[in-house]
């Protein structure tokens, strides 16, 4: 009996066998071709690093023409050619070379274990000014963000204008998609690159391959969420009924309701001149009432109680006791003998001196 998991995982140092020319000896039957365009910025590098294109397609029997007046280049199989997915990494090496990704990068494409990925990252964000900085954010200072990407996807990843090229295994493509995609809608590259980190920790424990990692990934949140106002005057709904609203009464009806419709017009000029006064003496009134608000007196405070003289009775003879106490104890004052000596004594030195 053999693990379902084991089965699953690819071993270690396993790779797939290359594609000979015995596996298909007859050739293709239909010459296939792709041509891609390239900015004029690029002609100069291109006319240099030409001939070791041609060299290294010639090895997979795939022919390659560079058109400089029209500014394209095209790749084309051969009757010599016998892998028919040659051309299509033929396509993807010229794409690499029109988006400013060097030749020594580029070449890579034709490995079988190696892919690339062009995201286009110019349509995602509607300002300008928005887009450069998102795309700064991207390469972060010094282009340290974009290298501990490639770090940890081993990918190589060229940012250049509306395009985000990426070179490596079909794994790491996948993550530096997410975090491209992710960074143009405003998600920081950080977060992104701290979740790779915890998966490449646990990708080591073998015992963690067939478990879940959700709990030892962080789930970050945003902390500057603006709350929506919430309107002043709400409109609730009303319940639905299927029959329509009540015609409102017309004047003519209220008349009819009141009897005033049946009047004459004496009559109805006399109750409206009635109705008028009936207001008037109502605000005479109310005027008068303010008016003599300030002839009210205010409320007095109530007058604070004064204490009763204590009837206790005195004990004078205990008083006498206390002064004659007093008398006998010596103060601070000196007694008038003792006051005399010391003034004879101060005239005693005087003299002297």
């Amino acid at each position: 009996t053999v693990d379902e998991s084991e089965l699953l995982t690819v071993p270690d140092g396993w790779k797939e066998p290359a594609f000979t020319r015995e596996d298909n000896p007859k050739g293709l039957l239909e010459e296939s071709s792709f041509a891609t365009l390239f900015p004029k910025y690029r002609e100069a590098y291109l006319k240099e690093c030409w001939p070791l294109v041609q060299k290294a397609l010639d090895e997979h029997f795939v022919n390659a023409t560079l058109d400089l007046i029209e500014g394209s280049m095209t790749v084309t199989t051969t009757k010599k050619t016998f892998d028919p997915y040659a051309i299509i990494r033929a396509r993807d090496l010229i794409k690499l070379l029109a988006r400013s990704v060097p030749f020594e990068q580029a070449v890579r494409i034709l490995q079988d274990d190696v892919a690339c990925d062009i995201i286009k990252i110019g349509t995602l964000v509607r300002k300008r000014d928005t887009f450069i900085k998102r795309r700064g954010r991207l390469l972060g200072p010094k282009g340290s963000t974009l290298k501990a990407l490639e770090l940890l996807t081993n990918c190589y990843i060229m940012v250049q204008g509306n395009t985000v090229s990426a070179l490596g295994p079909f794994s790491g493509l996948k993550e530096v998609r997410k975090v491209v995609l992710d960074t143009m809608k405003n998600i920081h590259p950080i977060y992104n690159i701290k979740t790779l980190m915890i998966k490449r920790e646990l990708s080591k424990d073998p015992e963690l391959r067939s478990q879940s990692w959700e709990r030892f990934l962080p789930k970050f949140k945003r902390k500057n969420l603006k709350k929506r106002k919430e309107p002043k005057k709400k409109n609730t709904k009303k319940e639905y009924t299927p029959f329509p609203p009540p015609q409102p009464e017309s004047q003519i009806d209220k008349e009819l309701a009141s009897g005033e419709y049946f009047m004459k017009e004496r009559q109805k000029k006399r109750k409206q001149v009635e109705e008028i006064k009936a207001k008037q003496a109502d605000a005479v009134k109310k005027r008068q009432e303010e008016r003599n608000k300030a002839f009210i007196p205010p409320k007095e405070k109530p007058a604070v109680k004064t204490k009763k003289a204590s009837t206790e009775k005195i004990d004078i003879e205990a008083i006498k006791e206390k002064v004659k106490n007093a008398k006998k104890k010596k103060l601070g004052a000196l007694p008038v003998e003792e006051v005399k000596l010391k003034m004879a004594a101060d005239e005693k030195k005087k003299k002297k001196k």
